[in-house]
């Protein structure tokens, strides 16, 4: 039986290529090339088990946080780095399944989501904050109002 660090730690560099080539179409990280999408899937996917081994989430937090920030100002949408996050769950998932016993599997991923879920929350809560202080198109809700419809 392999607990869920010993499935990250032996898969990392699968799990980190997998999300990397995941991200590949999505415009940004496809600009920034392979080599920057996947330092900065190895970033978090470093924190996912920072964040698993210690049961802290904070450092995670703290760089969902920082991310959002960075991604704003560089105009990415937040559909982008959600991306980043998910396809990141997704090939942890696919390792973690095929490692786990079923029994295990609960608190395995369970584990995974948490970490990954409060990093969401926190790009999430910070894009909207950042979002709400600018004028943003795809939220001017302006012609509503004015009959437009």
């Amino acid at each position: 039986m392999a607990d869920v660090l010993e499935v990250l730690t032996h898969e990392a560099d699968a799990i980190v290529e997998s999300a990397a080539a995941a991200l590949s179409d999505v415009r940004h990280y496809s600009e920034a090339g392979p080599d920057a999408a996947r330092l900065r899937v190895r970033q978090l996917f470093d924190l996912v088990v920072e964040s698993v081994s210690t049961r802290d989430l904070v450092p995670m937090i703290d760089h969902a946080t920082r991310v959002a920030h960075e991604r704003f100002e560089a105009g990415f949408d937040i559909r982008e780095v959600q991306t980043a996050f998910n396809v990141l769950e997704e090939a942890i998932w696919v390792k973690v399944i095929d490692a786990t016993p079923p029994r295990d599997l609960a608190d395995a991923l369970g584990l995974v989501g948490t970490a990954l879920g409060a990093g969401r929350d926190a790009l999430a809560c910070t894009y909207v904050s950042l979002a709400s202080h600018q004028h943003v198109p795809s939220l001017d809700l302006t012609a509503l109002f004015r009959g437009g419809v």
